[in-house]
């Protein structure tokens, strides 16, 4: 397991270049982000490169899928944000969904697979990876559509390129299915990145109800190979909560 440090989340109100050399001070080797537009992005990729800290992936300007009338948006925000990713050293995008429209939930399916599907030529000439993310509608995201990983997975799997994945957020899915282990390690074919919290709250992982230890050693143990971000809100303040994910759930390594 290769824990990702969200900057958002952990470093507020500092530059982004400064919060990347805190996290490797800190002893981790990967970060992500939301938007992105702000960013010095060329100096964001060399002060990866000169820390060795690698920027796993960032956000989509664009968020509607669900509505076909909204593809071309999405298309145009995915195609600039892949830009902006190549300049960044950036190989994944996360891209939500969209809410429901109140249409039959078929119709909405097939939009989102259409706009992949559309997004296969901006992905393969940007060698960008793109990730849809189930969210749950019961605490965070009331009127989002895509709320089951199991329908996430359909969705890749009907869409059959290896550019276009899940980003598994096990908090969501444990407010939502649960049965977390057997999905992650029955699916990995179809994940390219996690994201981890505890429930309920939304914070720190050692204080929820789910045994990460266990989860992080199931997936290793499946061969997953990408990264878990950290996204929860530091109860503790953000330096000393990744200090003490360290000392829970990296002292072996």
């Amino acid at each position: 397991m290769r824990p990702c440090v969200p900057i958002p989340g952990f470093f507020r109100d500092v530059d982004f270049t400064y919060a990347i050399r805190k996290v490797k001070e800190l002893g981790f080797d990967a970060i992500e982000t939301y938007r992105w537009k702000d960013l010095d992005l060329e100096a964001v990729r060399n002060t990866c490169e000169e820390t060795g800290v690698e920027f796993i992936s960032m956000c989509t300007t664009e968020f509607n899928m669900t509505n076909p009338e909204m593809r071309q948006k999405w298309l145009d925000g995915l195609e600039e944000s892949c830009r902006a990713a190549n300049i960044a050293g950036v190989k994944h995008l996360i891209t939500q969904v969209g809410n429901d429209t109140g249409e039959d939930r078929r119709y909405q399916h097939d939009s989102i697979m259409a706009a992949l599907k559309a997004a296969r030529p901006i992905l393969e000439d940007t060698g960008v990876t793109i990730m849809i993310e189930p969210l749950n509608t019961l605490v965070n995201h009331p009127g989002y559509y895509l709320y089951t990983s199991v329908e996430a997975f359909e969705i890749i799997r009907e869409v059959d390129h290896p550019l276009v994945k899940v980003v598994y957020d096990i908090y969501h899915q444990q407010v939502m299915e649960g049965n977390i282990i057997p999905n992650i390690t029955n699916n990995l074919d179809c994940i390219a990145h996690m994201h981890a919290a505890g429930h309920p709250g939304r914070i720190e992982l050692q204080f929820g109800e789910n045994d990460y230890k266990n989860i992080f050693a199931a997936i290793d143990k499946a061969g997953y190979k990408g990264a878990v971000g950290l996204e929860y809100r530091p109860t503790l303040g953000g330096v000393e909560s990744l200090r003490k994910f360290r000392e829970i759930y990296m002292s072996d390594k």
